[in-house]
């Protein structure tokens, strides 16, 4: 949505308008949507997450006000502003229990902040359901009427979406469906979060590299192997690189990764039965249309087969995710219109 030529015109817009925030740990994503999910700006910058929670509050509320300057609109034209964020959070309160990948920012409330630095009201999300949501209002689960979102990347983000409501929980711990557990052996891999067996340690970006380095060390005549010791950084997109050129070894890597997914996402859909599985975030192998990737969401669509009921598998539809990196604010930007809509 970088481009503005892609944006609605604001005489096209169906009003009411609402911002959307994506708080990521490099970039902070705005966008102002009509109330039919339809971008009407966006503006983007750098999260500066060492400069602190203040800091960042006061820019992000600021970035409304920039999307009002690019449309041509008053701040008091925007009926609400959503923000998601990285988590765990506590939401009632709008307070980042832990950051994680933002140092010093624990304990910080910043709904308030950021709602105070842009004179509007804010409805606070968990950064992957509101990416979920994005997907279920505007992407590729817009004909289903419940998903299950995962975001594979650094860890293993997730967001459930049923009917219109995000599945945040009783202790805003909802859909994390990167710490369901798929390996309770003795031997399970530990999770970043400390924790063994969980899919994040199996299905991540970060456990891909891990299990590459180990290979590497256990056959270090293959093509990736030699890709590394000329000097290239081993990496998800180096894997994939070699896969396609084809690295047997790398390819098994990746369909590994697919067969631990598809063991998670059996245990979501016994536990939630939704319409949709929708597999987003950076390491997608370009998607369906490159031959890894679809490799890849094929073998997860197998391990569902193998392991699920008949109806579930056949009903089931298993696929990637379609707004990129637009999903965040899209929406955040979602269940902000659903907050307003429940107030007024």
């Amino acid at each position: 949505m970088q481009d503005p030529s892609r944006w609605l015109p604001l005489a096209s817009a169906q009003q009411p308008l609402y911002a959307g925030v994506d708080l990521g740990g490099t970039n902070i994503k705005a966008g102002l949507v009509d109330d039919l999910g339809r971008t009407i700006a966006f503006h983007t910058e750098p999260t500066h997450a060492a400069r602190g929670p203040e800091d960042a509050a006061a820019r992000m509320g600021r970035s409304v006000h920039t999307l009002c300057a690019l449309a041509g609109i008053a701040i008091d034209d925007i009926a609400r502003v959503g923000l998601g964020t990285p988590g765990p959070q506590d939401l009632p309160t709008g307070v980042i229990i832990r950051a994680g990948n933002l140092p010093g920012w624990d304990g910080f409330p910043i709904r308030d902040r950021v709602a105070l630095h842009c004179g509007l009201p804010v409805t606070f999300a968990n950064d992957a359901n509101a990416a979920a949501y994005g997907e279920f209002w505007m992407g590729s689960a817009k004909e289903f009427s419940s998903l299950v979102l995962l975001t594979l990347g650094t860890g293993v983000g997730g967001g459930i979406i049923i009917g219109d409501l995000s599945i945040d929980g009783a202790h805003s711990h909802g859909s994390e469906c990167g710490h369901i557990i798929v390996d309770s052996s003795e031997t399970a891999r530990k999770c970043p979060c400390g924790q063994p067996g969980h899919l994040e340690a199996y299905s991540s970006a970060t456990s891909l590299k891990a299990r590459a380095q180990e290979s590497l060390q256990a056959d270090p005549t293959s093509p990736l192997a030699r890709a590394v010791a000329a000097g290239e950084e081993l990496s998800p997109i180096l894997i994939a690189r070699e896969a396609a050129a084809g690295d047997s070894r790398a390819l098994e890597l990746i369909l590994e990764a697919a067969r631990w997914l598809g063991i998670g996402v059996v245990t979501l859909m016994h536990t939630i039965d939704p319409e949709a599985v929708v597999i987003g975030g950076a390491m997608t192998f370009g998607g369906e249309a490159a031959p890894v990737g679809k490799a890849f969401i094929d073998r997860v669509r197998d391990e569902v087969r193998a392991r699920t009921f008949p109806t579930l598998a056949a009903k089931t539809v298993i696929r990637y995710a379609s707004l990129g990196g637009d999903a965040g604010y899209i929406g955040a930007a979602g269940l902000a219109r659903l907050a307003h809509r429940a107030t007024s």
